[in-house]
């Protein structure tokens, strides 16, 4: 038995056999063919794209129906790469003029344009290289009889592991036998994990050498809830997932009956509890899990699903779908994030050597103030249709949120010459997530209409952590003193200057950390909607008194390991079943 640790981007526990796929096709080796079989090669390339665009219409139509408009973008992006006129010209015209294979003049015309991709300056470009990588797997398959047969043919439940999976390979697993997936590469934020989630389908990314270690059809059990694969399980790991997988599905559904009851302590203290999400057709799934709205709306995949770009129309059309959803409740909507640990770094022609402290975020909307703009003006259009916020992502000095705000002023005064209506009081506010937005809480008080603590960036940033790395992810820790200290201090700045404060970071659906949370004073957590109902059973089973007691006594710990223990042992008072399936 073995056990591979990796990165837990989609939750649940799944059995079953290995399946290894190549999430890419290997070069295609150069081929020529005699002059009379040209025209048989430019036909075999116009069959493989008839037959390419087939498959992805299926799956574009498909796609819509589960997860809604914005995940189709994907695969339609991808379509309208094989009936790319110029592109088309260029594989036609290597085969007439050089008397190459179709399969190889398709792959060479899609890496030349996915290099042309990725030396654009703009990151929304340069992260539509791998959704052309995809089409090039795809379209070189079809031509060389290599596509992901094993996968339809498959006759039992199995675990896929890859180096990386497309996001193609990702949204089509649902439709087979595949019960969780494993990859060497990928993180919380990419395509695939997204789909994952959106899915239902348990997930472990960054195992790093998961492909070197698992063999064709071993044994597995993999727990998204951990980040961990169980390779070849004896008796005592297969008993022990089994009892844990049991448990959890008991305990979820006693979790989804009682979510429809309010989020009130038992001495009366109300905490609101809202929901994170990627896409407007995920805000539902909030109000079934029993929360009460939307705390982040992550606008980022409109650019990853957009060819270019998105208008602002488009940005205006999800924004107002979103509020559609919301039915009269908050929704607050982060701007562009874009940049370091999202999916675009890692497709750069010439990558940051640190792109957590490079251009990301609202540094990177800075200093492309058209693209800005463009986002400012649909959000503040959006307005007119329901209740909304504005919200600016890793301000570190007051000079960067008064820059943000004088472009959304000038947003305003254009909708305003142009006599379209918008909300003129519309709440803006900013994300804590670096030391220095933390320890100038109180001057950023005085400029932001509220505050949102994202705790997965202010870890890493105190600690001096990226989570995204095995070698150090022990050391990331939300327990760390330093980072409580500095919650704290945030949570105290915004009660003192009487505006809002809420967390939405993974911190804030994680139960270990719900009694000490309200001890400090938060009273607004904002987390995945499945997160809901195991946070909303604890709350009301707590009080505030004691709650403040705990805060005291963390206080005095020097440890995370401290923290941790003692946390624990204090859940586990008020329910004894809330930390199941949590890695602590």
């Amino acid at each position: 038995m073995h056990a591979i640790r990796g990165i837990a981007v989609s939750p649940g526990i799944a059995f079953g056999r290995a399946l290894t796929l190549s999430s890419t096709v290997d070069n295609v080796e150069y081929r020529t063919v005699a002059p009379d079989l040209v025209a048989a090669e430019l036909v075999r390339l116009q069959h493989a794209l008839e037959s390419t665009c087939k498959d992805l219409d299926k799956l574009i139509e498909d796609t819509r129906t589960r997860l809604g408009d914005e995940p189709a973008k994907i695969f339609q992006f991808h379509r309208s790469i094989l009936v790319d006129a110029s592109l088309l010209k260029m594989m036609r015209g290597d085969i007439e003029r050089e008397h190459v294979v179709a399969e190889y003049a398709a792959s060479e015309a899609l890496r030349k344009f996915a290099a042309t991709l990725r030396a654009v300056e703009d990151e929304a470009f340069q992260s539509k290289a791998a959704d052309v990588v995809d089409v090039e797997r795809r379209l070189v398959s079809a031509l060389m009889g290599a596509s992901d047969e094993r996968l339809k043919r498959l006759d039992g439940p199995v675990v896929v592991v890859a180096h990386e999976l497309t996001p193609t390979q990702a949204a089509e697993l649902h439709r087979l036998r595949v019960v969780a997936f494993a990859t060497d590469g990928g993180g919380l934020t990419s395509h695939t994990s997204i789909f994952a989630r959106a899915l239902g389908i348990p997930a472990v990314t960054g195992c790093v050498n998961a492909t070197d270690v698992i063999e064709e059809g071993d044994e597995l059990i993999v727990d998204g809830d951990t980040g961990t694969v169980i390779v070849r399980p004896n008796d005592e790991a297969r008993t022990h997932y089994s009892i844990e997988a049991t448990r959890m599905a008991q305990r979820r559904k006693v979790l989804h009956d009682a979510a429809r009851e309010e989020p009130v302590t038992r001495d009366g203290v109300r905490i609101e509890l809202l929901g994170n999400i990627e896409l407007a057709e995920e805000v539902p799934l909030i109000m079934e899990n029993g929360g009460e709205g939307v705390g982040l709306y992550r606008t980022e995949y409109l650019y990853l699903t957009n060819a270019r770009a998105p208008t602002e129309q488009e940005h205006f059309e999800a924004y107002t779908e979103a509020l559609r959803h919301c039915a009269g409740r908050t929704l607050t909507i982060r701007t562009l994030d874009l940049g370091a640990d999202k999916y675009t770094q890692e497709h750069l022609e010439e990558p940051e050597r640190n792109p957590f402290l490079g251009l990301r975020s609202i540094r990177y909307c800075l200093s492309r103030p058209a693209m800005f703009k463009t986002q400012l003006r649909a959000l503040l259009r959006a307005s007119a249709h329901g209740p909304l916020k504005i919200m600016f992502p890793l301000v570190s000095s007051v000079m960067e949120l008064r820059q943000a705000k004088m472009q959304l002023r000038d947003a305003a005064e254009e909708l305003e010459e142009d006599g379209i209506p918008f909300q003129r009081d519309v709440q803006v506010g900013i994300m804590i997530e670096v030391p220095s937005a933390a320890i100038m809480a109180r001057s950023f008080a005085g400029e932001a209409d509220f505050f949102s603590i994202g705790t997965n960036d202010l870890i890493q940033y105190t600690v001096a952590v990226d989570r995204g790395n095995e070698r150090v992810a022990h050391l990331y820790s939300p327990a760390h003193p330093a980072v409580l200290q500095l919650v704290k201090s945030v949570i105290k700045a915004a009660k003192h200057a009487s505006i809002d404060v809420s967390l939405c970071g993974e911190m804030a659906g994680d139960p270990l950390f719900t009694l000490l949370l309200a001890g400090l004073g938060l009273r607004t957590f904002s987390m995945s909607p499945s997160q809901l109902p195991a946070i909303k059973k604890l709350v009301r089973g707590m009080d505030i008194g004691h709650c403040e007691w705990v805060a005291r006594r963390v206080g005095s710990f020097e440890s995370d390991r401290q923290v941790v223990n003692y946390l624990r042992d204090e859940t586990r008072k008020i329910d004894p079943e809330a930390l199941v399936g949590q890695l602590h």
